[in-house]
């Protein structure tokens, strides 16, 4: 557990926003598609949330697990419309970081009932795709629309992702799951103090 708590100490930091084009809002489609994958890539927050959440998925049955996944995309995408449309959340980036720590303990938990965990993955969504349109404030409709696409679609597809791989990881999946919960629990609760403490 030491050893874990130090890796997670070299993580990146959450930030407002995690900028793959160096703080710059997208210009092209290119750079709006780039932007769009590399998001839930950086953000160590947004990252360990869909990791977490491709393993709560796979607690699942298949097709429930696979809504989830798109409850939380398709949270994320009226999260980002909303920020567009200049409409605030509150401390988006506090509720980012505390929904990591929520997944974790739900891992650990593994007894939530599917309709919960589709309802959190949507609120969880709406904030985080909130955090990451930041990222696009000010750019023309094009790049925009790349953006949004790209960044569903990288979403949808780590988290899917994540959930086959777990299904296939079956008989070790009790030891697996401790052992995710753990780890996304203590980084979800260096997230929270680190966006308390900003």
């Amino acid at each position: 557990m030491k050893r874990l708590a130090a890796l997670l100490a070299l993580l990146p930091l959450p930030a407002a926003a995690h900028h793959p084009m160096g703080g710059e809002t997208p210009a092209t489609l290119w750079q709006a598609i780039a932007s769009g994958i590399g998001h839930p890539v950086i953000g160590a927050d947004h990252l360990a949330f869909l990791l977490a959440a491709g393993l709560l998925a796979a607690m699942l049955p298949l097709r429930a697990g696979v809504l989830a996944i798109l409850a939380f995309v398709l949270g994320g995408f009226a999260g980002s419309l909303i920020h567009l449309a200049g409409i605030g959340l509150g401390p988006v980036e506090a509720v980012v970081a505390f929904t990591v720590l929520a997944a974790g303990v739900a891992l650990l938990w593994a007894r939530l009932p599917a309709a919960a965990l589709l309802a959190g993955f949507a609120v969880a969504g709406l904030f985080h795709g909130h955090a990451f349109a930041e990222a696009i404030i000010g750019a023309e409709e094009g790049p925009l629309v790349a953006y949004l696409a790209a960044l569903a679609v990288t979403q949808a597809a780590i988290g899917l992702g994540v959930m086959l791989l777990a299904r296939r990881l079956a008989p070790q999946w009790p030891r697996l799951r401790e052992a995710a919960g753990a780890g996304v629990a203590v980084a979800g609760g260096l997230f929270v103090y680190l966006a308390l403490a900003a």
